[in-house]
């Protein structure tokens, strides 16, 4: 079967090649074989590949964070899914044709979900779910402000946050993308700036905003700590920028602010099997009635892999990269 490998770390479409390895073999007891019908390229993926990901396996490695497969054998003690099924795996090690995992891990998916937007269901969606409901209890029409609101998770907070009758301050960095938010339901879209504090207090009328979303990193998470009311929580789930957040102190000190992070697996891992399964179910159902989607620019062979990178490190497209192992999209 082919599998894509790295044996180095370095540029993602040098060191990733696609390689014939053994089959995964049949299923033990606990464990579920699928075919991998299509996988995404990710920024995490990208990192991984140049070895600034904070996970660095012993080489050669298999990237990939996300997938959907369909199962082709179950082991004698899974119930929950069954050849046919499709699904998506919480492991990683994606980027292949066949998986092997543990019964636990194979996550399933309803029948009939477009199987470019389940490719994408692992990661993006419950980020954005879990972070709008983990660290604030907000109630109907209260905001909640994020920057990097363009992005994958960007658009999928702002759909959530509206299917709960929440509002929204999204910061973007060009004015032209209030366009493209604003049919997804966003309420405000604002262009950072050193005087964000003050704009958004003008906009939304003084309003209390109790949560925040952060992904930039740097003088930018100091902005929308600016934003926040007294005792209100700032999640920073990632750094663009490449920065360490830089916060002013008194915001601390004087107002009572939170500063936390959220990592989707650590989340994930406070639950039992039962609840996660709960999660996916609910966030398909959402993709299946259309109402949680990503936009995909390309969808790619996996023996062009690649060519799948380089176009994946390139600016100005219009959606995500996707590889279909076997052809499936």
């Amino acid at each position: 079967m082919k599998q894509v490998l790295i044996e180095r770390y370095g540029t993602p479409w040098e060191v990733a090649r696609c390689a014939e390895v053994p089959d995964v073999g049949a299923p033990a007891a606990d464990e579920v074989v699928f075919d991998v019908l299509a996988f995404p390229i990710n920024p995490a993926d990208m990192w991984f590949c140049r070895g600034s990901y904070r996970l660095k396996p012993p080489l050669p490695a298999t990237p990939g964070a996300e997938c959907v497969g369909r199962v082709t054998a179950v082991g004698a003690n899974v119930r929950h899914v069954k050849p046919g099924d499709l699904v998506i795996n919480l492991q990683r090690e994606n980027w292949a044709e066949k998986r092997k995992v543990k019964g636990e891990d194979a996550i399933p998916l309803p029948a009939g979900i477009d199987l470019k937007q389940a490719a994408m269901v692992r990661i993006n969606p419950p980020t954005a779910e879990l972070m709008l409901s983990d660290f604030v209890d907000l109630g109907g029409g209260e905001w909640v402000i994020q920057n990097v609101a363009n992005s994958a998770v960007g658009r999928l907070a702002i759909v959530l946050a509206h299917e709960r009758g929440l509002r929204t301050v999204n910061v973007v960095r060009r004015a032209e993308l209030a366009a493209e938010l604003k049919p997804l339901g966003a309420d405000l879209v604002l262009v950072d700036g050193d005087d964000l504090a003050e704009r958004v207090a003008r906009e939304t009328g003084g309003a209390s905003i109790r949560l925040g979303l952060e992904a930039i990193g740097g003088k930018a998470t100091g902005r929308i700590a600016d934003c926040l009311a007294s005792d209100g929580t700032l999640v920073h789930y990632g750094s663009m920028s490449g920065e360490n957040p830089d916060v002013d102190r008194s915001n601390f000190i004087y107002r009572g602010v939170r500063l936390t992070g959220f990592m989707l697996g650590r989340f994930l891992a406070r639950r039992r099997p039962e609840k996660i399964r709960e999660i996916y179910a609910g966030l398909a159902q959402q993709v299946l009635e259309g109402k949680l989607s990503a936009p995909v620019d390309t969808v790619y062979p996996i023996d062009k892999i690649r060519e799948a990178l380089a176009h994946a490190d390139k600016g100005g497209r219009n959606g995500k990269i996707l590889v279909s192992p076997g052809g499936a999209i």
